[in-house]
């Protein structure tokens, strides 16, 4: 079970997004069109590919599509946690052009504007 003080202590709101992602490995391993869950501006949280071998801390690109590939939004990311479902990833950098995609899905699925202004400060001051 997880632990609730986590979720108590997130930062950063989590939007549920249907999509896909393609996980891009370093040593070229790639597991294209995993189910995402869910999104935020510090990372991402997909459901696992059954023949998932990454481990935790390790670095992969990730390019979510939108928009019936009109949009990608291309991340590096580090694997924060797995579980026999899911992998959240913790985004590491993020283009320009990405983080202006991100922060407008984001902007556009928060009721209140004055919480994405918080959330982007908090992740500039990290």
């Amino acid at each position: 079970m997880a632990d609730n003080n986590h979720y108590e202590r997130r930062r950063f709101s989590r939007i549920p997004f249907d999509a896909q992602g393609h996980i891009i490995g370093k040593q070229g391993d790639l597991y294209p069109n995993c189910a995402v869950i869910d999104v935020c501006l510090k990372g991402l949280l997909l459901k696992k590919p059954d023949n998932w071998t990454g481990q935790l801390g390790q670095s992969y690109d990730i390019d979510l599509i939108l928009d019936h590939a009109q949009v990608v939004i291309r991340m590096v990311s580090t694997v924060a946690h797995i579980d026999p479902e899911q992998i959240g990833f913790e985004c590491q950098q993020l283009d320009l052009d990405s983080l202006s995609h991100l922060k407008r899905l984001i902007s556009l699925n928060l009721a209140d504007e004055s919480l994405l202004h918080r959330e982007l400060s908090t992740l500039i001051s990290q």
